[in-house]
């Protein structure tokens, strides 16, 4: 399962949910300004601030450039069971 924090706003948050969308893999997508999610409560859910914060199968793995890198290494398929 794949999980996306993000906001309208951000287009890095776009990037990620369409780069996993062209990956075929699914994923849910948490606005945090519409749940009222704080910054503060997104450190103590992912161990990041900023948006997006992406996690794999209950593991954060960081924004959209920690995914790039992450398919790169030949590891996203691995990640996601």
């Amino acid at each position: 399962m794949i999980t996306i924090y993000s906001t309208s706003w951000c287009q890095f948050c776009k990037l990620a949910g369409r780069y996993l969308s062209e990956k075929g893999l699914e994923y849910n997508e948490i606005n945090i300004e519409e749940e009222g999610i704080s910054r503060y409560d997104l450190v103590k859910i992912t161990g990041g601030r900023s948006v997006p914060q992406i996690i794999i199968d209950g593991k954060p793995i960081g924004g959209y450039d920690d995914l790039i890198r992450l398919d790169k290494e030949n590891k996203l398929f691995q990640s996601v069971q």
